[in-house]
């Protein structure tokens, strides 16, 4: 196994944690239309700065941002050096510039941790909400904003065994994830003991193990902790998983994306034993127990008492393992900072 492939679930109560671009003194949250129906959003950028802010909260150094150019022309990217930095290495990057004429122009790392966009799991109409700015009798300022009450579903996988994993040199035409020079510097800065190893096809850089697995946890811990988004003075919300699936694969397929939707007929959210059965049987000899199933006590209780009954057979078994999603989080991060996965972190044998 080597691909960490999961669901996720936040649940927003009259909130408004992602605006879209505004329109005089109205500022609308971002949706989408759908067969014709509105369907709030997150952006799945928004979600990944989310995670990002909640990591360097709990500690971890952000990589610096550089700024260029000004007005239309200007740019702004990360440090890229995923060797110092967790995030460059977790969430990618795309730099360009000049160099040396021997040298790539560009340096791409693409993200090991791929997110979808928060998509509300049933049509749901924002609200606008009316507002005045007034102070010391002046005449007033009128304003407005949206709000809206939705479950946000989203897919995710994280690619365990790139993290902490740069291939130099080109693939296929393909520019460099790390140039050369660059990755040979770091090599010979990092004291704990940076090597080359071939890695699918390619020269490669990677950190020693106790580095990729700390990243890897400190990333799963920021999920559970989940804090961010908009209009938080008036429509303050909790962000953290109300639901949450993951399960390890051989490669990067999510076998969890219709197990946790919202109905067709716009019901609401469903979460299927019966189509996680037979996902996990279509699936046989590239996924690994347990299932861990996150699920907040509240959410939806009907639906998880209807779920438990369904996957009886699969809980008894150890297939399922049901428990709060900041327990699944921080206890899987647990498991990775112990070495109890490090099988996760290389390419299964074929």
């Amino acid at each position: 196994m080597s691909y960490l492939a999961g669901k996720i679930v936040l649940a927003v109560t009259a909130g408004a944690p992602n605006n879209a671009k505004g329109e005089n003194t109205t500022t609308p949250v971002k949706q989408a239309r759908v067969r014709n129906k509105t369907y709030p959003y997150v952006s799945a950028q928004a979600f990944r700065r989310w995670i990002r802010d909640t990591m360097t909260d709990a500690g971890a150094v952000p990589s610096p941002i550089e700024r260029a150019g000004a007005n239309k022309a200007q740019k702004a990217t990360t440090a890229a050096d995923p060797v110092r930095y967790a995030d460059d290495d977790l969430f990618g990057y795309m730099r360009t510039g000049a160099r040396k004429k021997d040298e790539e122009a560009t340096t791409l790392r693409d993200s090991p941790f791929m997110t979808g966009t928060l998509m509300a799991v049933e049509p749901a109409r924002p609200t606008e909400d009316f507002g005045v700015m007034s102070r010391g009798g002046n005449d007033p300022v009128l304003h407005s904003h949206q709000f809206y009450t939705a479950d946000l579903a989203a897919p995710f996988v994280l690619d365990v065994a790139r993290v902490g994993t740069f291939t130099l040199g080109r693939a296929g035409g393909k520019a460099n994830y790390l140039s050369q020079e660059a990755a040979l510097q770091a090599a010979a800065a990092v004291e704990a003991g940076a090597q080359l190893v071939e890695f699918r096809g390619q020269q490669a850089l990677r950190l020693p193990i106790q580095m990729r697995r700390e990243r890897v946890a400190v990333l799963l811990e920021a999920i559970a902790d989940l804090v961010g988004g908009a209009k938080k003075a008036l429509h303050y919300g909790d962000r953290t998983p109300a639901l949450l699936a993951l399960v390890a694969m051989t490669g990067g397929a999510n076998p969890l994306g219709f197990v946790i939707d919202g109905a067709q007929d716009g019901s609401g959210l469903r979460v299927r034993a019966a189509a996680l059965r037979e996902e996990l049987r279509a699936w046989e000899g590239n996924w690994e127990a347990p299932v861990r199933l996150g699920w907040r006590p509240g959410f939806h209780d009907a639906a998880r008492t209807a779920f438990e009954a369904e996957a009886e057979d699969l809980m008894k078994a150890g297939t399922v393992r049901i428990d709060h999603p900041r327990t699944v989080l921080r206890g899987l991060a647990a498991e990775v900072r112990a070495g109890d996965v490090d099988h996760w972190f290389e390419d299964p044998q074929r």
